[in-house]
């Protein structure tokens, strides 16, 4: 059995589309989830966050919403190549730019416009099974280091092998850096707690709510928190399982 669960869980090699049809199939995943792009320009190290706001296939059209920082504009206007990266459901969706994007404020807020990717790699990674906490069972987690003035504390929402997703309550997005290495993370586990370096992908703050998640990578892991963290994520998988038989 362990054997079976090993070959389901192995990455798998990444794909290259290149049929329009499936192109704007798998962009329009990310659109409608509202997924985070990492926007990187090639010749520097600053990430640059967006989202895919709009999908024509029949004009061979995207729109990408205003980057955050908004700085990242003028490298787009000076026509600096830059790849496009996001995550659906632990699949990464990733393309270079196809010529020089254009600004659109038409629809009154800003936007940039261009061609639909000539190729999308879609990259299936079964070993970053992304599990989910029930919310009577979240974890408190604290984010800390020398790039913070004080310890942040939150709640974590999903854990996979490489990396979590975090709730805060508030506007904490002055306080974070995406791309920024942050050296003390801490998870208060079941079974004890972890602490590991982390680097920051993904913030937004959600007005409604006033809530701000975050998404962060494991950066460097020892072997031994890697464990802890495999060993946890097994136990929601096994949990998970266990609820969806109870369905059936």
């Amino acid at each position: 059995m362990s054997n079976a669960l090993n070959a389901e869980d192995a990455p798998q090699p990444p794909k290259v589309l290149s049929t329009p049809l499936e192109i704007s199939g798998n962009l329009r995943q990310l659109q409608e989830s509202h997924d985070p792009l990492i926007i990187t320009f090639h010749e520097r190290s600053q990430r640059f966050q967006s989202y895919l706001i709009d999908i024509d296939r029949d004009r061979n059209m995207i729109a990408l919403d205003e980057m955050i920082p908004r700085d990242g504009e003028r490298y787009l206007l000076a026509g600096e190549p830059f790849k496009v990266e996001g995550f659906h459901e632990g699949v990464r969706i990733a393309w270079e730019s196809n010529g020089q994007l254009t600004i659109d404020e038409s629809g009154g807020s800003r936007c940039y416009r261009g061609t639909l990717p000539d190729e999308v790699v879609y990259h299936q990674r079964r070993n970053a099974f992304r599990a989910a906490l029930k919310l009577a069972q979240l974890v408190n987690v604290d984010l800390d280091g020398e790039k913070l003035k004080a310890p942040i504390s939150g709640k974590l929402l999903d854990i996979s092998a490489t990396g979590c997703k975090l709730r805060f309550d508030g506007d904490i997005t002055g306080s974070l850096q995406l791309g920024q290495v942050y050296d003390r993370f801490m998870a208060a586990l079941p079974f004890g707690k972890m602490t590991a370096p982390v680097e920051l992908r993904y913030l937004h703050f959600e007005e409604k709510i006033s809530t701000t998640f975050a998404g962060i990578r494991f950066h460097n892991m020892s072997g031994l928190v890697q464990r802890q963290v495999e060993r946890f994520v097994y136990q929601l998988q096994r949990e998970a399982r266990r609820f969806d038989k109870d369905d059936l």
